[in-house]
């Protein structure tokens, strides 16, 4: 039997308030990170897509059958241990992604597996406002950094400037450029990831176009960045030290991070075109029960 909407309301508001209780501090942390830490400004923007996201679901969600599931428990309980752990392990990702899997199980618990499927892509997308742990991050920003820097240097030598490398620093004549962790790419490859996620959501119904959407932005951040990484070498060489410095610096990372955007931007056109279709705008799926 359905749950009348006024104890609807009250079990989501008694939810909710719980959450907010048992995570506040959790979610303070995690905003704190979004405002001092570059790599993940970006967690600023997922709730209110996620919100959107379920909000779009709402139809779907009143015209599903109410089968709460005992397995719910057993998913809030595994997401609760790894609350504990996280607090007693001084780990901020375990804590953080409880709270995930915690939605998840209450979701289960409460309303039953139909309604966790209609909010399992809100619900997965929260995964990108949390910070991976320091370990897993350093794994994949150094070889990022390599990349870049060889890129570099290829590109570099082939402008007929002389370039030795040794890691991921790059000697040219007059200075040394090394790409540190903040030239790694690895930020506008979570931010570009995220964006396509959107994209392929807002332009595309097949799931398959969606996620060869996600994966294109992978190559583009890695190939725009290390463009990044040859362009500042070539232009402090030919046209002043100061273009890999300060204003030049930024600006050529907003620069490139647009240019992979219009390149993601071709990637979905070409994905998304077929026959019949030419000069057509692509718009925004509206069965929201088939995502």
């Amino acid at each position: 039997m359905r749950m009348p909407n006024s104890r609807t309301a009250g079990v989501v508001a008694a939810l909710a308030a719980g959450l907010v209780w048992m995570y506040w501090g959790i979610l303070l942390s995690l905003g704190r990170q979004w405002s001092t830490d570059d790599n993940y400004s970006h967690g600023f923007f997922v709730m209110p897509l996620a919100a959107f996201f379920l909000w779009e679901r709402r139809e779907a969600l009143r015209a599903a059958k109410n089968l709460p599931s005992v397995v719910g428990l057993i998913v809030i309980a595994v997401s609760l241990l790894l609350l504990v752990a996280g607090r007693l392990g001084a780990e901020l990702f375990l804590t953080r992604i409880s709270l995930i899997g915690v939605l998840a199980g209450i979701t289960l618990f409460v309303w039953g597996w139909e309604h966790l499927r209609i909010v399992a892509f809100p619900v997965a997308f929260l995964l990108l406002m949390v910070p991976l742990p320091a370990i897993i991050f350093n794994k994949i920003a150094f070889p990022l950094q390599l990349v870049a820097s060889q890129v570099g240097e290829t590109v570099i030598a082939a402008a007929g400037i002389p370039v030795v490398r040794e890691g991921n620093v790059l000697q040219l004549p007059t200075r040394d450029l090394e790409v540190a962790e903040a030239c790694s790419g690895i930020r506008s490859l979570v931010s570009l990831l995220m964006l396509a996620i959107v994209l392929g959501y807002f332009t595309e119904r097949r799931t398959g176009a969606r996620v060869l959407i996600a994966l294109a932005a992978v190559p583009i951040a890695i190939a725009a960045n290390a463009a990044r990484v040859a362009g500042t070498g070539i232009a402090s060489e030919l046209i002043s030290p100061a273009a890999a410095e300060g204003f030049f610096h930024s600006f050529s990372g907003w620069l490139m991070f647009i240019v992979a955007f219009a390149a993601l931007l071709l990637v979905q056109r070409l994905i998304g075109w077929r026959p019949g279709r030419q000069g057509k705008e692509l718009t925004r799926p509206a069965e929201v029960e088939a995502q």
